[in-house]
């Protein structure tokens, strides 16, 4: 390394520079904000999933100790808007009016319908009892097929029907003349539960409002400060310039934060109403009926392949539980999947059709991977099938159809781009660290002696978009907004740096991150950088994060941003050192004239150069500061193969997953230690729907799983431990050749799991189990009797 060299950062594993404040509790969580005269909400939410709201009195509640106001729906009703839905994914979408309180009819358990205010949160609970509600119950509409019949009760009188939409989407030749000619189709219908987030902080906003200029401060648990802001100027009428939306501290989302809430306008209402700070906090179990779900869906899959292997043709058909409103982007979720079921799969032939679907229980929208979990599931447990139908073993034949490495960039069936990869270096560093053919080799053995602790192989080869951007692309799929992405760098005088970025970070590492591709552009130490994020007056411009797009396209923005600077600082560099741009090295932080080394400027002393702006070039702004709006034209496409060995009890039905093997190919990496948490917590979250996660209804439309003791959210202690690993195919999408890491684990993780429950099964005659695969439903389908549920 020269002298005064920085040593690059990117591909180093730095310890995160957030965690120093989480781990002593300096942080700023929205429910730790406090305001002078602050007061604080709670929610009347209805206990019945469908029923007319009779008749509705707050003013019992008002009477009480404590209490300061209680408004029903109508009474907030003036200047307020319906909760939007950015995606409306086709013309004729059924798209009813979703009110942040609920003014005639409720339409899920939890749907709010009243909202107290008092000093204290505790006086506000107790409250919440005194508000007297009468309702007329309504049939219930849970069934997603039930629901779509001529004679279904409606969950929306109105719109006479509960079909919100038809996307269909086909590609290559007609399917049904591909399957006509096939030699083997092989058919599935496969469930996708509904899932509930559990980030680790709950929802929370709390609102100060500024009287006198008609100003707000909205603080919110919020993935995308930017989009609420410009949402709640919508709902409320609240000019947008006169709204300011922070996201402090916020612990986890998984896309249950990628939300406009109901609770976020009605704390706004209520602070204009009132004039005073207000705040508002979930509880565990409102939150499990009140915060979007993830999932819920019924997916019949088709696939046609000749005798040899070779795939044809594929055919997907999804019923899609909306829920019962239309969230911000609840009916594109399932839409995300339709490109990603062709996976990395060369095929003649590729149909598809979702039909969107309102039921009596909670809004859908996205949840950690957001359309592609779900995509990847079909295609690689109807790839089992099919290779447990023509006796091939199934890593085999995905090894037939998958693209090969030197046929990138490749044009999916799809649609789709795929600029990079290489699947078959990735499968086969993760076979070797597997010791498939040892697995196997025991597998066989132990179903040769009966044991009744049997063996089973789940194989899971995936990619997924990410990187959600290419503006033109969402233009085309209806969707409301952009995909770019800004970042700005600050060049202080005393030669220190500041990032802002339009990324709004929730455990990721984005300060680590961006801190590291900031440094090495620009040649400054690591330590002498910080982040500026999630406040929508500090950082002005951003798309915020979802969709694994921080990186790819927040990082890349901040890699362009840095280079302007250090493009600026050029000129004034070139300047003082009487040469020419043309002859200037930039190494190691510091510019100098090629061939005379000892005549050089370090970026610091050019910022202050600039700052004191005494001897600049003649026209040159006194600032070396630089901004970039990033608008990438492709997706980006990650990938890998995940091996799962799992141990089948079939006496009981308990499964205990024996060796996890991953290899994912993110492209470059910035940050390895970050990287590894992310694989780590997504495989946590994919096995979680495998084994034991399920938000469960009775017919009424209650939600029986409304608390951790009901809905079994994995420990540590539940997990196996990981073998990871990566192959490195950069993304040619971007600068940085990053792909994007947060929802793979979550990806490739469930059919792998899954897969090996029915590979160690199926000579028992088993070729599915309902997930999650309890020991009860692992015994049932062993014993051919028909799930309950």
């Amino acid at each position: 390394m020269t002298e005064g060299a920085v040593e690059a950062e990117v591909g180093r594993a730095r310890l995160r520079k957030e965690d120093a404040r989480l781990l002593t509790g300096q942080t700023t969580w929205t429910d730790n904000i406090q305001a002078a005269g602050m007061l604080h909400l709670a929610i009347v939410r209805s206990p019945m999933a469908h029923a007319r709201i009779e008749r509705i009195d707050v003013s019992p509640a008002r009477k009480l100790p404590g209490v300061v106001a209680a408004f029903t729906g109508s009474d907030l009703a003036e200047g307020m808007g319906s909760l939007p839905c950015a995606w409306p994914v086709t013309e004729d979408m059924v798209h009813p009016d979703h009110p942040p309180l609920a003014v005639e009819e409720v339409r899920h358990a939890g749907d709010p319908v009243a909202v107290v205010v008092a000093r204290d949160r505790y006086a506000a609970a107790d409250a919440l009892e005194a508000v007297e509600v009468a309702y007329e119950p309504l049939p219930a509409v849970l069934d997603l097929e039930a629901a779509l019949a001529e004679d279904a009760p409606l969950v929306h009188a109105d719109k006479g029907t509960n079909r919100c939409y038809d996307w269909p989407l086909r590609a290559g030749e007609d399917f049904a003349a591909v399957r006509e000619r096939a030699e083997v189709v092989v058919r599935r219908r496969y469930h996708q539960q509904r899932l509930i987030p559990n980030a680790m902080e709950p929802r929370a906003v709390v609102v100060t409002p500024l009287a006198a200029s008609g100003e707000y401060t909205v603080y919110s648990a919020t993935q995308i400060p930017h989009i609420l802001r410009v949402m709640l100027a919508m709902v409320t009428g609240i000019p947008e310039h006169k709204l300011r939306v922070v996201a402090p501290d916020v612990g986890g989302g998984f896309g249950s934060k990628l939300q406009v809430y109901g609770e976020e306008a009605i704390a706004l209402a209520v602070a204009r109403r009132l004039g005073r700070p207000v705040k508002w906090t979930e509880s565990r179990s409102e939150g499990y009926l009140a915060t979007h779900h993830g999932r819920g869906m019924i997916q019949d899959v088709e696939i046609a392949a000749d005798r040899d292997g070779r795939l044809r043709g594929l055919k997907v058909d999804l019923l899609a539980d909306m829920g019962a409103y239309l969230m911000l982007v609840t009916p594109g979720v399932p839409i995300l999947g339709a490109f990603m079921y062709p996976a990395i799969y060369k095929m003649d032939s590729y149909e598809f059709r979702c039909t969107g679907v309102f039921t009596t229980r909670t809004p859908t929208d996205a949840y950690r991977g957001a359309g592609r979990p779900e995509a990847t599931y079909a295609i690689e447990r109807i790839m089992d099938e099919l290779a447990a139908e023509l006796g091939m073993d199934p890593v085999e034949l995905r090894r037939r159809n998958w693209i090969r490495h030197e046929e990138f960039p490749y044009d999916s069936i799809a649609g789709l781009t795929y600029d990079s990869g290489n699947y078959e270096a990735a499968t086969d560093k993760a076979l070797a660290l597997f010791g498939y053919d040892g697995l196997r080799e025991e597998q066989r053995k132990r179903d040769e002696r009966g044991d009744t602790v049997r063996l089973g192989i789940g194989v899971s080869t995936y990619t997924e978009m990410c990187g959600l951007a290419p503006s033109r692309v969402l233009r085309d799929l209806r969707y409301a907004a952009g995909g770019w992405e800004a970042a700005s760098i600050r060049m202080l005088p005393t030669g220190k740096v500041e990032v802002v970025t339009g990324t709004s970070p929730h455990g990721q590492g984005h300060v680590t991150s961006w801190s590291q591709i900031a440094a090495d552009v620009l040649g400054v130490p690591f330590e002498d950088v910080e982040v500026v994020h999630g406040d929508t007056r500090a950082a002005p411009q951003g798309m915020d994060t979802y969709g694994s797009r921080s990186l790819v396209v927040g990082g890349a923005a901040v890699h362009h941003a840095a280079r302007k600077v250090v493009d600026k600082a050029r000129k004034i560099a070139a300047h003082l050192l009487e040469a020419s741009e043309r002859d200037l090295e930039f190494t190691g932080g510091a510019f100098s004239v090629k061939g005379s080394p000892e005549a050089r400027k370090t970026i610091q002393e050019v910022a202050f150069e600039a700052f004191t702006s005494h001897d600049l070039p003649d026209g040159m702004e006194p600032t070396i500061n630089a901004e970039h709006v990033l608008d990438p034209e492709n997706f980006s496409y990650p990938h890998g193969t995940h091996l799962c060995a799992a141990e089948v009890d079939t006496e009981t039905g308990m499964t205990r997953i024996r060796s996890y093997v991953c290899v994912d190919d993110v492209g470059r990496v910035v940050n390895p230690m970050i990287v590894e948490g992310q694989v780590h917590g997504g495989l946590a979250q994919g096995i979680a729907q495998a084994l034991y996660e399920e938000a469960v209804y009775d017919d009424d439309g209650n939600l029986l799983s409304g608390t951790m003791a009901d809905y079994l959210v994995p420990s540590a202690v539940d997990l196996p431990d990981f073998v990871t690993d990566r192959t490195e195919t950069p993304a040619d999408s971007n600068p940085l050749g990053v792909k994007g890491v947060g929802e793979a684990g979550t990806i490739a993780s469930t059919p792998a799991v899954v897969g090996a429950i029915v590979d160690a099964l199926r000579p028992l005659g088993v070729t599915d189990v309902t997930m999650p695969c309890t020991p009860e439903r692992v015994w049932r389908a062993i014993h051919g009797e028909e799930d309950p549920a």
